[in-house]
Order: C-alpha cells, then sequence, then structure tokens
C-alpha cells in the first residue's frame, strides 16, 4: 500500500508540474517566439494550439491569456477564434463544455419528471405529468443552445467607462515631428513605466483618466507633447485586456467562479455556467459588487423584448446569485408557446399570455379554465375576457386555452340535383328555400320536381325532416320556407329513385360489358356503344336473351327466358327495321363470328433441315408428317431419332422416325399453334449417372452393350439397383428393364441416351437399447414356457 500511495503522489506532483509548465509556456510548436501583431496565424498552429490546451484542461479565457503572455495581438486572438469557429462548424462539433451543460440541463429535466411520474396517483397528477413533459420552462432552451454565444466582442474601441487594472496593456503611439511606438502592461502594482521614466499609477483610472496622467509623464521627455502648435502628438489606447474572477451563486445551473475577460458583461457569466437550473429564477437574478446589489436582471425582458439595458459590464469579484424563483405557472392550449412561465409579484395573467406570444387564431379566448393547488387538493375555475387583465396568477396555476369550435353558425347547405351544390351562408341572400335554390343557379334538367327533404335540427337530440313539393314551391302555389341555420336540402334526380338498368353486350365487339338502358335503344345503338364489331364479327347472327317477368305465352314450362335471333344492318348505318325491335332492361345481345373467321396458326422448325423456320397451318387436318416436306427434308447430318416436338412449351415423348416412315401411326399428332419441332445432329457421346462408380460422359459405340457401357463408368455400386436402371432416349422417351425369371432384359441405348441407374435408400444402423433387449428375451422366455407347457 506504501508503494501504490508513493506511485499515486508522484502521478499527481507529475500533472500538477506539467500543466503549470503549459500554461506559463504553451505555444505551437511552429509558432515564432514572439510573433508580430502582422504576422499571417497558420490555421494549423490555431488548431494544434487550441486542441494541446483543451488537453491540458485549459478554459477559453486560459488560453486567451496565455496566447498574450506569448506575444499574440487582440487581432491574432480574433483571427483564431474565427478560424476555430469556422473549424467546429465544418466538423460539426460542439464544445465540450456546451455538451456537459447540456448533460447536466438535461439530467436535471429527468430528475425533475422522474420527481413527477412518482407522484402521480391520480388521473389530475398523471395529466399535469404530462403536460409537463411536453414543455420546459420559458428560456431553459436558450441556454441549452450550443449555437448560441455571448463572447465579448475584443475589437471594439475602449469603452469610455472601462476601469483600468493589472495585466491590462496599454499602446502609446507618438506621432508628427517625432515618431514612437510601445506597449505597456500594467503591473500587479497598477503602475505603467514607459521610456527611462518614472512609473506611473493608473490602477482604478479610466483609459481617459490614465491618459492623463501618461501624457504628463511622457512631457519630461517630450516637452511639448500634445501642444496646440507644437507638431507632436500621442494617443494612448487599450491594447490586450487583463482577465477578470467572477462568481456564479444561487440556483445556477453549474455555479462556481469563472474567469472572463474584463470586457464581459452579466449575460456571458450567466452564459458559461448554464444559466438558471431547475428551481433557478430568470427574473430575480442580482449582481453584486462590494456587497451591494447594483442591478437586478429580469431576462424575460431579453428574451421577449431583446432588452439589453440590464447586461452590464462585470469587474472583478463581481457576484452573480440566481435567486430561486417565486411563482411559476403553466399555460397550454391555443397560446403561441405552450409551457412554464414565471411570474413576478403584481403581473397579471394578461402579462404572462404576452410572454407566451398571445393567443392562436383558433383560440377561444372568451374563457379560459385553470386548475390551482389549494394545498389540500386542486381545484378548477374559469376566467373570462374581462378578467384577463387584472387576474393574478398563483404559483402551480395551470391555464388551458381551449380551441373554438370547428362548426359554421351560420351555415345552410344545398345537395343534389342542383347546378352548385355545396355550403351557403345563412345570410340577406339566402333567407328561404327558393333563395338557396337560386344561389346554387337552379335545379338540373333531370331533377324529381314532385318531393325534396329539408333536414333541420328540431332542439333536441335528433333531426328532423321537412317535406316539400318542390315543383308547386317553384311554381309559387305554396309560401316559401324560411331556412334555420344547419338546414341541409336535398334534391334528388330522376335516376336516384330507380333501380340502374342495364343491358349486356358480349362476343364479338370491341368492348363488350354493360351498359345504361335508354328509353328505345337499339341493337344497332348498343353495338355503338360498345365500339363496333370485331374483326370476324357478323351482324346477320345477333341473338339476344330476355328475361321473361309476367307474359310467358308460348314457353315452354321448363323454359325462363326468351331468345331472338335478329339480322342488323351493317356497319350500323341508321334502319327503321332497327327500330321495330325494342330491348329491355337486362337484356344480353351476343354478336357471333364468322364461322371460317380464324386467326392464322404456325408452327416453327429448327435444327438440321433445309429451310428451318416458320410455316403456317393452312387447315385443321395438317400433322407432323406433313412438316417434313414443307422443310424440303432432312440434312445428312440431321438425326431424326433425337428430334424433340414440344407444345406449349412442354416436351412431347414421340418417335419422329417412326412417324417419317410409318405416317398412320397414331403418334403422327394434329398440329397446332405454336408447336416446335426441334432435328438436332446425331451426338456421339452417352451420360451415366446415379449407381456406378464413376459417373461421367462416355463415348457412343454401336457394338457396346448395355454392360459395356456400366464397365466404362466403374461397374454398378453396392447400392444400385440394378432392376430399375431406365435410359432416356434424346426425343424423350423413357425405357426401363425388364425381368423375366431370373433373367433381365436392358434397354437399347441410342446415341445421346442418359442411363440412369437408382440408388437404394441407406438406412442407417440402430444398436438396441439393454430395454429392447430384456423385452425381446422376456418375450422369447413367455413364448418358450407357453408352449412347454402346452405340450
Amino acid at each position: 500500500m506504501t508503494r501504490q500511495y508513493i506511485v499515486a503522489l508522484f502521478t499527481v506532483f507529475l500533472a500538477l508540474f506539467s500543466f503549470q509548465g503549459y500554461t506559463q509556456n504553451t505555444a505551437p510548436t511552429t509558432a515564432p517566439s514572439q510573433p508580430q501583431g502582422n504576422t499571417p496565424i497558420n490555421p494549423s498552429q490555431a488548431v494544434e494550439f487550441y486542441n494541446q490546451a483543451k488537453n491540458a484542461g485549459m478554459s477559453d479565457m486560459d488560453i486567451e491569456r496565455a496566447a498574450l503572455q506569448r506575444g499574440y495581438t487582440l487581432d491574432d486572438i480574433s483571427s483564431i477564434r474565427r478560424r476555430l469557429q469556422q473549424t467546429t462548424q465544418d466538423n460539426t462539433k460542439r464544445d465540450p463544455k456546451r455538451d456537459a451543460l447540456d448533460e447536466t440541463r438535461e439530467q436535471d429535466d429527468q430528475d425533475e419528471l422522474d420527481e413527477e411520474t412518482n407522484n402521480e396517483n391520480d388521473s389530475t397528477s398523471l395529466r399535469r405529468g404530462r403536460s409537463r413533459r411536453l414543455s420546459r420552462t420559458f428560456g431553459s432552451t436558450f441556454f441549452g443552445q450550443s449555437t448560441v454565444t455571448f463572447e465579448p466582442n475584443l475589437r471594439i474601441p475602449t469603452p469610455k467607462n472601462y476601469i483600468l487594472g493589472p495585466d491590462d496593456e496599454l499602446v502609446v503611439d507618438i506621432y508628427g515631428n517625432s515618431v514612437d511606438n510601445f506597449r505597456m502592461k500594467i503591473s500587479p502594482e497598477g503602475t505603467v513605466k514607459m521610456l527611462n521614466l518614472a512609473p506611473v499609477y493608473v490602477n482604478g483610472l479610466t483609459i481617459e483618466q490614465a491618459s492623463e496622467r501618461i501624457v504628463n509623464r511622457l512631457r519630461q521627455a517630450y516637452s511639448t507633447l500634445n501642444r496646440p502648435g507644437s507638431g507632436t502628438y500621442s494617443t494612448i489606447t487599450l491594447g490586450n485586456v487583463r482577465s477578470i474572477r467572477v462568481m456564479v451563486l444561487g440556483e445556477a445551473l453549474r455555479p462556481g467562479t469563472y474567469t472572463v475577460s474584463s470586457l464581459s458583461t452579466a449575460f456571458n457569466a450567466l452564459y458559461v455556467s448554464g444559466g438558471p437550473g431547475r428551481n433557478g429564477s430568470y427574473r430575480n437574478i442580482e449582481v453584486v459588487r462590494n456587497n451591494k446589489v447594483i442591478k437586478k436582471i429580469d431576462l424575460y425582458r431579453f428574451l421577449v423584448d431583446a432588452d439589453l439595458q440590464d447586461n452590464i459590464a462585470l469587474q472583478d469579484q463581481d457576484i452573480i446569485l440566481i435567486r430561486p424563483f417565486d411563482s411559476r405557472i403553466e399555460l397550454t392550449g391555443e397560446v403561441k408557446k405552450t409551457g412554464i412561465f414565471e411570474a413576478k409579484p403584481g403581473e397579471t395573467l394578461k402579462d404572462i399570455l404576452r410572454y407566451a406570444g398571445g393567443f392562436n387564431p383558433e383560440a377561444f379566448t372568451g374563457l379560459i379554465q385553470y386548475k390551482r393547488n389549494t394545498g389540500n387538493n386542486f381545484v378548477i375555475g374559469s376566467i373570462d375576457s374581462s378578467q384577463v387583465a387584472t387576474f393574478q396568477p398563483r404559483n402551480g396555476d395551470s391555464f388551458t386555452v381551449k380551441r373554438i369550435l370547428d362548426v359554421v353558425a351560420n351555415q345552410v347547405e344545398i345537395r343534389g340535383a342542383v347546378t352548385r351544390p355545396g355550403i351557403y351562408p345563412l345570410d340577406e341572400r339566402t333567407k328561404t328555400v327558393k333563395e338557396l335554390i337560386t344561389i346554387s343557379q337552379g335545379t338540373s334538367p333531370r331533377a324529381f320536381l314532385n318531393r325534396a327533404l329539408l333536414e333541420r335540427a328540431s332542439g333536441e337530440t335528433q333531426t328532423g325532416l321537412v317535406a316539400i313539393d318542390l315543383r308547386k314551391l317553384l311554381n309559387g302555389e305554396i309560401p316559401d320556407i324560411v331556412l334555420q341555420p344547419g338546414d341541409v336540402l336535398t334534391i334528388k334526380s330522376v335516376e336516384d329513385l330507380r333501380e340502374f338498368t342495364y343491358l349486356s353486350i358480349g362476343g364479338s365487339v370491341i368492348n363488350p360489358g354493360e351498359y345504361y338502358y335508354y328509353k328505345d335503344i337499339t341493337i344497332a345503338d348498343l353495338v355503338f356503344q360498345a365500339g363496333g364489331y370485331t374483326e370476324g364479327g357478323v351482324p346477320y347472327r345477333i341473338e339476344v336473351s330476355r328475361r321473361v317477368k309476367n307474359d310467358t305465352t308460348g314457353l315452354p314450362e321448363n323454359q325462363n327466358v326468351r331468345v331472338f335471333t335478329l339480322n342488323v344492318a351493317d356497319n350500323l348505318v341508321i334502319n327503321e327495321d332497327d327500330q321495330k325491335f325494342e330491348l329491355l332492361p337486362y337484356d344480353i345481345v351476343l354478336v357471333r363470328k364468322s364461322p371460317r373467321y380464324e386467326v392464322q396458326k404456325t408452327v416453327t422448325v429448327v435444327g438440321e433441315v433445309m429451310y428451318p423456320g416458320t410455316y403456317t397451318i393452312r387447315n385443321n387436318f395438317e400433322r407432323i408428317s406433313d412438316l417434313f416436306t414443307k422443310v424440303g427434308g432432312l440434312k445428312k447430318e440431321g438425326y431424326l431419332k433425337g428430334a424433340k416436338f414440344y407444345r406449349n412449351q412442354e416436351l412431347v415423348a414421340l418417335d419422329l422416325q417412326a412417324i417419317a416412315d410409318r405416317p398412320s401411326l397414331p403418334a403422327n399428332l394434329l398440329l397446332a399453334d405454336g408447336d416446335t419441332m426441334v432435328i438436332p445432329k446425331k451426338s456421339e457421346t452417352i451420360r451415366i449417372q446415379g449407381g456406378v462408380y464413376n459417373p461421367s460422359l462416355v463415348n457412343f459405340d454401336k457394338n457396346f452393350s448395355f454392360k459395356e457401357y456400366i464397365s466404362q463408368a466403374g461397374g454398378f455400386t453396392e447400392r444400385a439397383r440394378k432392376s430399375r436402371t431406365y435410359v432416356s432416349h434424346p426425343n424423350g422417351r423413357t425405357y426401363r428393364t425388364t425381368r423375366l425369371l431370373f433373367f433381365r432384359s436392358y434397354p437399347k441405348v441410342e446415341p445421346g441416351s442418359v442411363i440412369t441407374i437408382p440408388m437404394k435408400t441407406e438406412r442407417p444402423d440402430r444398436q438396441m437399447s439393454p430395454g429392447e433387449r430384456v423385452a425381446i428375451i422376456s418375450l422369447i422366455s413367455t413364448l418358450a414356457i407357453t408352449v412347454i407347457r402346452f405340450l
């Protein structure tokens, strides 16, 4: 343990020593030891300098101070900051400190939600917990955004009220008859020293007061400095600024002491500390200086009105105290920004609504509901629009602004057979039913005028119907009806009040199907609607089938339809004879095709023939043997025994050699559309597969027997099923081995054949278990004893 303690102590000492040396001497390895103000900054040097300092645990202000000590100017530091910001944006990286702050804030929010979840013991608390999950305290997201920054601008003119202190740098520029330029850093004692003159005390002075003292001291070297007509003048400006330390206390997200630039303001310090925490106030933040409160900050003035009057400049040892919040209320519903808002004493609900951006356009502003904690339970209440400006909320109040009803108070509707059906306003132009029909541009020509229905709410839960004789109302025979809000007038067409009747047409027409029935429609009209006849359709044999309703005269008892066979004028010319036959609803019209009309049928012959290609089937009696004449015969290398015949892309096993020799064979099939015949060359090989030791492709030899082919493949294996051997010929036919008593007859082998020897299924050997052995022995013993007793 002693050894471990010594090692740990040595490690801590080494880390402290390295950090101290780094803060004093850290600089890019390739950077000049004393860079000048006009020396350009290498981007890689700037990034390396920043990353090394960050890895050593230095804050941004520590890095800035280290850069100043190494001789970098304010312009150089600004350039480094711009380059680092650009690098950060390109790499989409976030500031590690901001990530830590965001994680801290998220953890606080999660703790709050966990507490709410644990306290949700009833439905009211459950709803409040869900609502709080959907929103956060107004202003918290502002400090949680890593894209927001309040870093002070170091390239602005020196503020008139800026108070000088140790580590500030003054730049003296003498011009005119004498020229000189030098920089002076205020010592810890508060003095600056120039040339060979005595030090000047400037601590606690403004830049104007310090300039006056310095010029008086410089007149010991330049007697006429800044005197009228002297020709020698000087300007004194602020160079590099010092760092100051401020404390952020109270309900801050990360309270502590922070080192910031002397040009920093209160908002800078609030930002680096993460802003108010979970219980921190956004409206009661105090800036304490020398034990006195010099400013009270209300962040809502900045967040709502962009008012920066509270963003005062900080001084060394200032304290920012974030008080706990006094009152928070919740706004939900139809407001522009829902969430939790902090209220100051004396503020009304109108002020809180202003922080939320006001109402949404759909908000019901006449009545706002709220829920209040009485200390024992919750009570609900409501506020009308006249009380918003005077009602003072209490801590924990929850206000809900509801949405207006999604109804139109003064609408009436007209539906059905009018020119422009739809919703219309109930106003001076549409007070009655007749005026509503007029504004919708009248009824359609097919409107049913004997009756219309007016749906009207009767004041009860149900809707009443008012029947109207529309024809009499439009003719002025009955008085007009005054409309009420929500009335719906329905006018139907003639087609709406009867069953849809149709005619069916099929057969040789272009667009067969069902068509609407019209009075006096003829067969020619129906054919015209169906697009006319197809190729091959004939008009002289059209069949019409009709349902039988009442008239059954002349019909057999077992017949329920009437069938008519008609002739119609060709080319759909209007003919008086066509008008004589009247079609009725639900008739079925069938147009026949010409008996000799037929689409051309073709067959294809490929391979070793004289004229391969596609041929037309001339009649329905052509057979396979007729193809040999059409193709001009076979070539010398054509092998007819191996020819294949396909129908519907499926191989048909035929012996085409036998068909060519004997066309009378039943295998000489009639040709069908799409048939294909393939004549190959004679094959010189045989394939042997299955239960042989060497499945392979061997040459064909007409002198070889079946067994000799098997011998070329190594012979049968032990599991070969010799009796099941079969041979597949190239034409698709297959022949199997036959057996007569103890003699096998193997099939003939042709060129291009495939010999297949099936295999016996392998059955794995299984050892009997001891139990099975005992059972068998017991059975045998029992049988033996039984036999002995019987004998």
